[in-house]
């Protein structure tokens, strides 16, 4: 994954999981087209973020569990 894709990943997880509610699916599956949308703007390709990242939908999810945000927490 590239660097940015990475830096991204990471603050975009912090700000916007927070503020949802975990074990819903369809959060997650909503928030998934929201990261790649706003990835898109920023000009990164979803091929960047699926690189290393198999499924952002489970990255997400797991992310939730943990509620620290970012993708160290």
């Amino acid at each position: 994954m590239s660097a940015r894709a990475l830096k991204f990943l990471d603050r975009w997880m912090a700000e916007h999981l927070p503020n949802v509610s975990a074990g819903d699916p369809g959060n997650i599956a909503d928030l998934v087209v929201e990261l790649l949308a706003s990835a898109a703007r920023q000009g990164i390709a979803p091929k960047e973020i699926y690189e290393e990242v198999e499924s952002v939908f489970h990255l997400l999810g797991e992310a939730m569990q943990h509620r620290g945000g970012g993708l160290s927490g």
